[in-house]
């Protein structure tokens, strides 16, 4: 597998948690932290459940993030690469998560201890995929979080429309291509996520897991460490 098809694989990954994750956890987003804010200002203006899951994000996401880096460099020392292991780290939450909805779910009250464990256990999980990506992947279009991609493409687009040099355009253009494809398989994860939510809101969360344990079990032409 080359590092471009695992990029696409977490990505169609990201779009489907972090849908699914919204509509089964009272408007939690997992895979990126910026949307929880917002969130949580609507569920205390309109008295909806899921305050305590959209405050406890940000610092379970920290952490996260900051212990699989942790985890990246010692391996990196000890001179084994962290790409799989971190990998099989996310493969393994992403199995509990998925366990939790099956225990637990359909979860009504988001802020009750069910649905607070099951939404930590997904937004650890993505985090380390943003570690994974920011820290082994950085070449690559980000997997999770679709607006400075968009914004990527559409500066692209005026540059070529504006005009400049062949090899700025040409630049341009592989990486419009690029990132072209990440958001589209991104909202292909989301399309997903909504219609096997509507077919069974707990047994959804299986295919995370199982994409992950793909890219687990195939070889990836690994990049530099960025």
């Amino acid at each position: 597998m080359k590092t471009s098809d695992l990029s696409l694989l977490l990505s169609l990954t990201a779009g489907y948690v972090d849908t699914a994750g919204f509509l089964g956890l009272q408007g939690l987003f997992t895979a990126h932290v910026t949307g929880n804010f917002v969130t949580f200002g609507a569920a205390l203006a309109q008295g909806t459940t899921g305050i305590v899951p959209k405050l406890a994000a940000l610092p379970f996401f920290c952490l996260a993030v900051f212990l699989a880096r942790l985890a990246g460099r010692g391996l990196d020392s000890a001179g084994q690469s962290p790409l799989k292991p971190l990998l099989a780290a996310q493969c393994v939450l992403l199995c509990a998560g998925f366990f939790e909805a099956v225990a637990h779910g359909p979860f009504v009250d988001g802020d009750a201890f069910p649905a607070l464990a099951m939404g930590m256990t997904l937004v650890t999980a993505m985090a380390i995929q943003n570690a994974i990506h920011r820290g082994y992947m950085s070449k690559m279009p980000p997997t999770t979080l679709m607006t400075g991609t968009m914004t990527q493409i559409m500066v692209d687009i005026a540059d070529l429309l504006y005009g400049s040099a062949e090899s700025d355009r040409k630049a341009a253009r592989d990486r419009m291509r690029r990132m072209g494809i990440n958001v589209v398989v991104f909202a292909l994860g989301c399309g997903l996520a909504a219609g096997a939510t509507i077919v069974d809101a707990s047994w959804c969360f299986v295919l995370p897991p199982i994409l992950i344990a793909v890219a687990v079990m195939t070889p990836v032409r690994e990049p530099s460490a960025a």
